[in-house]
């Protein structure tokens, strides 16, 4: 009789296991369909994800979905005014003389509602807590407060500063998008960001791409490549040519045909006035640098020669 019961229990076990992954492919299929007609922040999908997150809390597809949902609903477009040629990287839409002649650029850039961006915020927060180690994940996070912040990307900084940290710990196996994440591909992907950072050109994104350098080259020192952005910030935001070659000089020291650091070490010694140096760096510039640097290093040595 006790194993009569304990067989009926489990076939109950087993069928709303089966209930339960079919509730879920239905989901998912249901979401699929209904995104490819209207799109992932169009009409009935907020309803579809509500009842999916009730049977499903902690899918990673129904969490992802909902992230997407609330970002796309949160986003809007505005159009700024600046006297500047370039605008958080992006060149303008429309260019216009004001009453005094000079020109005025307008950009068209992102706005959101903050109340709908917390919402997607706190559905990527679920999902990072439920599969915290998956790369993908906290990217899609970072991405979102680029966007968002715009000028003073402040909440980006923060958390690419705290991934960092999270990852050199090595105590967790990560991944990206299902495949193995190495300290090759993550030193990778933190450049990108340093780059993005360093492409919105202001100053308090200048001020990220310090720090995020700086950050990765504690935990990578032998990866010239955030030694190389520590000397470019110097030399193009401080215009401190003395200490932007001290970085590139450690770059080249390392890798002695590092065209980066040999180019603008050349426009940094150039800056300084320092001849000896600059010739020094331009025939450095023949040998590892294009076509176009080779004949622009030559016809500079030629006329610092007269």
């Amino acid at each position: 009789m006790i194993a009569m019961i304990k067989r009926v229990l489990l076939a109950v076990v087993i069928l709303s296991m089966s209930v339960i992954c079919l509730r879920a492919q239905d989901y998912e299929r249901r979401y699929n369909l209904l995104v490819s007609q209207v799109g992932p922040a169009g009409v009935g999908v907020e309803t579809l994800l509500d009842n999916w997150a009730k049977a499903e809390k902690d899918n990673d597809k129904m969490l992802l979905a909902k992230f997407h949902y609330y970002l796309l609903k949160s986003q809007g477009s505005e159009i700024v005014a600046k006297s500047e040629r370039r605008y958080l990287g992006a060149d303008p839409v429309l260019t216009l003389k004001d009453s005094t002649g000079a020109d005025v650029f307008y950009f068209e850039v992102l706005k959101y509602d903050d109340e709908l961006f917390r919402e997607a915020m706190a559905a990527v927060d679920r999902s990072i807590e439920v599969y915290p180690d998956r790369l993908e994940l906290r990217f899609m996070k970072i991405n979102a407060y680029v966007s968002y912040e715009r000028e003073s990307p402040d909440m980006a900084l923060a958390n690419l500063i705290a991934l960092a940290s999270d990852f050199n710990k090595g105590t967790s196996v990560w991944t990206y998008e299902g495949e193995a994440a190495d300290d090759e591909f993550f030193a990778g992907a933190m450049q990108e960001y340093c780059y993005t950072f360093h492409s919105l050109g202001t100053p308090s994104s200048y001020e990220a791409f310090r720090r995020l350098s700086e950050v990765m080259n504690g935990y990578y020192p032998e990866d010239m490549s955030f030694v190389s952005n520590i000397g470019s910030y110097h030399m193009l935001v401080k215009n401190d040519y003395k200490t932007a070659l001290k970085y590139y000089g450690k770059v080249l020291k390392k890798n002695p045909t590092d065209y980066i650091a040999i180019r603008n070490s050349t426009l940094a010694a150039r800056k300084m006035g320092n001849v000896k140096l600059e010739k020094k760096y331009l025939k450095l510039l023949m040998e590892h640098g294009t076509d176009s640097d080779k004949l622009q290093a030559q016809a500079r040595l030629s006329a610092l020669e007269k």
